[in-house]
């Protein structure tokens, strides 16, 4: 939390083993400050080069990290040089530890759920679950940091259940990374390879961590050791293994120009079963592309008004005249243009296209 258990409000009689913290706090607050504006720098920079909400949802955590830090800091300073330690900036160092951890999870929540990398965004289902699971979190960290009867329970199931979630997710979006994979080694499509590779790349980082994340949260909870003396030492390593973790996630998902093709992917994951189907090509003359670009048809996208009303949508993907020159040119006769169609189900995964 940033404030032993032991400090009260009072102007003498401080133990001189804390004495080490405000320049802890400082430290870690220039290391914290330092690394939030590199963030958000580096996300406005590359914002341009992929659907970068993650990383602005991400940017939160560091920012609100940097402010406990910075009314850590001010406590410890006001005690040991003011002699006057402020019972309402305690409560600010409390309340914005209670955030910054449940940022956190919130944030591993929604990379689990391949926000912004396997999908556009959440459907209701996922985002109602995520908004509960950290409202629920929040309580019952507030209610066991503050020494309430039967919260460590309420604590341990509540970390159990994220957990499981998490790494449920994790495995789904795995099994589903690996699956295009093999598809697209079998069928020899190497234009989709880099993108879907970079994805399963990052999610096998990101299970790794969050084991380590699971075995780092037993170890602080397990340890009995509550004495001053070595406060400070305890301080030091969960500010370092905090830091270490959120940076190597944050460098992990963090904006970036990204393979050709990362941003393919559909506006909402598929619950139902992803099949590649099989495409044809028809060709087309210039005259009857002309009118038939005058239809209300789009790249890549089920014909259908309603996606979720018809359950034979088709997608179309438009190559545009002129795309292949003929090795024997004919002025007299109208360029071609082909146009390939897939009858798949409305929940089908983007296509790529050449245009």
């Amino acid at each position: 939390m940033g404030v032993p258990a032991s400090a009260e409000t009072y102007r003498i009689g401080l133990d001189e083993s804390y004495r080490p913290l405000p320049s802890l706090y400082l430290a870690f607050l220039s290391i914290w400050f330092v690394s939030a504006c590199s963030w958000t720098m580096n996300t406005y920079k590359n914002r341009h080069f992929q659907t970068n909400n993650l990383q602005w949802l991400l940017a939160s955590v560091p920012l609100i990290k940097a402010l406990q830090l910075t009314l850590s800091f001010l406590f410890w300073y006001s005690c040991f040089n003011l002699q006057v330690c402020s019972l309402w900036m305690s409560f600010g160092v409390y309340v914005t530890a209670v955030l910054f951890q449940t940022a956190c999870f919130v944030s591993f929540l929604l990379i689990s759920h391949g926000y912004c990398i396997m999908c556009e965004r959440l459907s209701v289902t996922e985002r109602r679950t995520t908004a509960a699971l950290g409202c629920v979190f929040y309580l019952t960290l507030v209610g066991y940091r503050a020494s309430v009867p039967f919260f460590t329970v309420l604590l341990l199931l509540n970390y159990l259940v994220s957990f499981y979630v998490i790494f449920h997710h994790i495995s789904q979006n795995l099994s589903v990374l690996r699956e295009q994979l093999s598809f697209i080694e079998d069928e020899d499509v190497q234009t989709m390879h880099d993108a879907v590779y970079t994805k399963y790349t990052m999610f096998k980082k990101f299970q790794g961590v969050m084991q380590i994340v699971a075995i780092a949260e037993t170890v602080i909870h397990m340890n009995l050791d509550d004495s001053s003396e070595t406060y400070w030492l305890r301080l030091l390593v969960r500010e370092w293994a905090q830091f270490c973790i959120f940076m190597y996630i944050g460098w992990t998902f963090r904006s970036q120009d990204m393979t050709p093709r990362f941003s393919v992917m559909p506006t909402l994951k598929s619950k139902r079963e992803n099949v590649v189907p099989p495409i044809y090509s028809i060709e087309l003359d210039a005259a009857t592309f002309r009118d038939f670009s005058r239809h209300r048809w789009h790249i890549g996208v089920p014909t259908s008004p309603s996606c979720e009303g018809s359950k034979d949508a088709i997608l179309v993907i438009i190559q545009p005249p002129h795309a292949y020159r003929l090795t024997t040119p004919d002025v007299s006769s109208p360029s071609s243009s082909s146009i390939a169609t897939s009858s798949t189900d409305s929940n089908t995964s983007s296509f790529s296209c050449n245009i």
